[in-house]
């Protein structure tokens, strides 16, 4: 079942420098809010000491001005990618008043819609663009949706290792490099979806929810005590049918086609070009002030929600399909990581190491196109391991047959298995190969896992999901105290917000095009 994936190992193993195995490309976004003392959201607006989040290159918002989002530039070593995530961190904190960062993904107590600030960028058509587009997701699916913090995974293979990948496959070689590199990265999200739910069954951490996130709303999740909704084997509600989705709705949803560069593209554009009444009712301009982007079933491409994405840097004002379609693939992101609640950075070393071995078997194992069947099977297991990933009597299916995630989970690891070894000797440790049998542990034994620990902890110490989050974001924020940046490191930090705020301003002071006009072209791709 797994040749191929052992044919490319074989091949990898007798290549003479080994070092383009070592020079993939890691980075991450990770998000997360900003709660005040009381127990909320943060109401504050997002502070100016961390400059523009319109501009700023690592520091901005997401939905909410309460929701901070930290991206850390792309680097070869993993380390270096947690230490940047670290520091930015630590600035944010020496930055914050009174506030602390949560360490989950599902939000503390909020106390409705109107208590979640929406995120603001400023009077430039760019800054105007964000904040009604983030409008609109409020009125689409609900404003506490878009609180939920997750973490994602960027990362690409580098230039020197693709003509290895290719020599594998010698019929390939006729073929024009950046269409063979594009075909590839989406034969690996393929699996990645294949696949996915072993991301939420090994790093879930979001079995419990606080009450208040549901609002009132009927739900089939269970009371842990007062506050608190679970679910007893969940990994990861963040993930589940709970989670901000749009593309389970039959009326308006959204399914991407993943079996080439050009059906993805179109199936995208497709969705923001493409009227829905239901979307028409919400309004676009009232009373003066926009509520939407449009009325079309997509905003704009972002608006449809993935555990992965193929991606592309953009130029200004283009669209990420015109992007892929220029210039193909550049890198994947992952989407499904929930906030590891048990570390200050919300993710760890031997995470990123799994996940890099995790892409390199998702590479080199077979990946048949999707069909209408599969898709359901994708979507079914990804749904089942996020509510249900530790019932030992749990099935999931596989070309229509049921099958254990230890059993399934078991084969996967032991192929990875190869990989690691292979990254062991490149990098001149074992941190892949410890890390692989972290996780083989945890397919082992569902107790392992960050989800049941967590609920392990809660009920060992009497506590609901806030109180165990509040506590670990206490602690998080306690490590954080101890461990000051040096006055350079602070100084890197000021500068850059110095900056940012003045390439706002200048945005700002540039425009000249009413917003009307603008939108009009930026649709029209004459901007």
């Amino acid at each position: 079942m797994y040749q191929l994936a052992e044919q490319y190992l074989k091949a990898f193993t007798n290549v003479k420098d080994k070092s383009i195995f070592s020079q993939s490309m890691v980075g991450l976004e990770k998000e997360t809010l900003r709660v005040s003392r009381e127990g909320g959201l943060a109401q504050t607006t997002h502070p100016v000491a961390l400059g523009s989040a319109l501009t700023h290159p690592y520091i901005t918002t997401d939905y909410s001005e309460a929701l901070l989002e930290i991206v850390t530039p792309p680097s070869q070593d993993i380390p270096t990618v947690l230490k940047f995530l670290s520091d930015t961190q630590n600035y944010i904190y020496s930055q914050l008043d009174n506030e602390i960062l949560w360490s989950t993904s599902m939000p503390c107590v909020v106390a409705g819609e109107t208590s979640i600030p929406l995120a603001r960028y400023g009077s430039s058509n760019s800054g105007v663009m964000k904040t009604v587009y983030r409008r609109g997701l409020g009125h689409r699916y609900g404003r506490v949706m878009q609180v939920i913090a997750g973490v994602h995974f960027n990362f690409s293979f580098s230039e020197d290792f693709w003509p290895v990948f290719f020599n594998v496959n010698k019929e390939n070689n006729e073929r024009a490099q950046t269409e063979l590199i594009s075909e590839a990265y989406f034969s690996l999200l393929r699996n990645l979806q294949r696949y996915g739910w072993l991301i939420p069954y090994l790093f879930g951490a979001s079995p419990a929810v606080c009450k208040s996130f549901l609002q009132g709303k009927e739900t089939t999740l269970l009371p842990f005590n007062d506050t608190t909704y679970y679910e007893p084997f969940a990994t990861s509600l963040r993930m589940g049918d709970i989670g901000y989705q749009n593309n389970k709705e039959s009326e308006v949803g959204v399914v991407a086609d993943y079996n080439s560069l050009e059906s993805y593209t179109n199936s995208l554009q497709h969705a923001v070009e493409t009227a829905c009444p239901e979307y028409k009712d919400i309004g676009f301009e009232v009373d003066g002030k926009y509520q939407q982007l449009s009325s079309n079933i997509l905003q704009i491409e972002n608006e449809y929600y993935s555990t992965v994405r193929p991606k592309q840097i953009t130029n200004k004002y283009e669209m990420p399909s015109e992007a892929l379609k220029a210039r193909g693939v550049q890198y994947v992101e992952l989407r499904s990581l929930d906030v590891n609640a048990f570390h200050p950075l919300g993710i760890n070393e031997e995470q990123l190491y799994f996940l890099e071995t995790f892409m390199m078997f998702c590479l080199t194992h077979e990946s048949p196109t999707i069909d209408d069947q599969e898709r359901k099977e994708i979507d079914q297991n990804e749904m089942l391991t996020a509510h249900q990933g530790r019932d030992p009597e749990l099935k999931l299916s596989r070309n229509g047959q049921d099958i254990s995630i230890k059993e399934w989970g078991g084969e996967i690891l032991d192929v990875m298995q190869g990989f690691a070894s292979l990254l062991d000797d490149v990098h001149g440790a074992d941190n892949y190969s410890r890390s692989l049998k972290k996780q083989k542990q945890a397919v082992d034994d569902p107790e392992c896992t960050p989800s049941a620990k967590m609920l392990c902890e809660m009920r060992e110490k009497g506590e609901g999901f806030y109180h165990f989050a509040t506590r670990m974001s206490e602690q998080h924020h306690e490590a954080f105290l101890k461990d000051e940046l040096s006055a350079e490191q602070s100084q890197f930090y000021r500068d850059l917000s110095r900056i940012s705020l003045a390439q706002q301003k200048e945005m700002e002071d540039n425009d000249s095009l009413p917003f009307a006009t603008f939108l009009q072209r930026y649709f029209a791709k004459s901007l």
